[in-house]
């Protein structure tokens, strides 16, 4: 009896520790150091589907009960430019698992800027904080999260480098609220070959708590090689699939990201 009590507290430390270790399934995007302008509102569309992942919860991009494997998810996000350096966001995060009805699966908020002027230092810097509200725990067990992150990009010629290393905190509420930071990264690289299409590599990836990370197995890092672009009338998109890259990672993610920029300056 005692072995068996052992194993299932194996089996639930484990279980735990892949949390841990999550991206954020409803935001495959790497931002650059620009924001956008004073007075904009920005309508995003950003969607994941999983066509081959895990078949449990709790694993892959799963947080919750909810197996990923045909797991489809989109961010509804507004953004709206308060100064030419710092814009906010508001985010809903909707899901629909294999099986079942699209379910609302959180909410998110953000703000976001830039320092400095472009160009003014060897590389563009800007800097980013979101808190994250899940009152669904079938979708992930961390009610109230916490993520700050600096931007970093350089570009050479036609070459963009983003790099956007995150630091992730369960706060207030939770069992994972005294627990330190978990450490992740979004980062690309972009040959803008034209407006309308340009080819890029993304990396995504966390390696879970970073004062006890994660063996490499459980943890997930994925590769996106993706096309964006502009289409005429102002809409952006940027598209791609994903690999993952370990045994934690679910095994393809295929994503679609569409912009609509307008300007309600007047109405504010």
């Amino acid at each position: 009896m005692s072995l068996k009590l052992s194993l299932g507290a194996l089996t639930l430390v484990l279980a735990v520790r892949s949390v841990l270790a999550q991206v954020d399934p409803f935001e495959f995007e790497v931002y650059p150091y620009q924001t956008i302008g004073k007075g904009v509102m920005e309508l995003e569309s950003l969607n994941s589907f999983i066509p081959e992942g895990h078949t449990e919860g709790d694993a892959g991009t799963s947080s919750g009960d909810f197996p990923s494997d045909k797991m489809y998810r989109t961010a509804l996000e507004v953004t709206y430019g308060f100064a030419d350096k710092i814009e906010g966001a508001a985010y809903l995060n909707l899901a629909h698992p294999n099986g079942s009805s699209l379910q609302y699966a959180g909410s998110k908020f953000r703000l976001r800027g830039s320092l400095f002027e472009q160009g003014q230092l060897p590389v563009d810097l800007g800097w980013y904080v979101e808190l994250e509200w899940n009152r669904t725990p079938q979708f992930d067990g961390s009610e109230l999260e916490l993520e700050i992150k600096p931007i970093i990009e350089k570009d050479i010629g036609r070459l963009e480098l983003d790099l956007n290393p995150k630091f992730v905190k369960a706060i207030f509420v939770g069992p994972d609220k005294n627990k330190g930071f978990e450490f992740g990264y979004a980062t690309a690289v972009y040959y803008n070959y034209s407006r309308w299409a340009s080819p890029g590599l993304e990396f995504y990836g966390g390696i879970g708590l970073m004062d006890d990370s994660d063996p490499l197995h459980d943890q997930q890092h994925y590769l996106f090689p993706v096309v964006r672009g502009e289409l005429p009338g102002g809409i952006e998109y940027n598209f791609g699939p994903g690999i993952g890259l370990t045994g934690g990672s679910d095994q393809v993610v295929m994503k679609v990201n569409i912009e609509l920029e307008r300007f309600v300056g007047t109405l504010f």
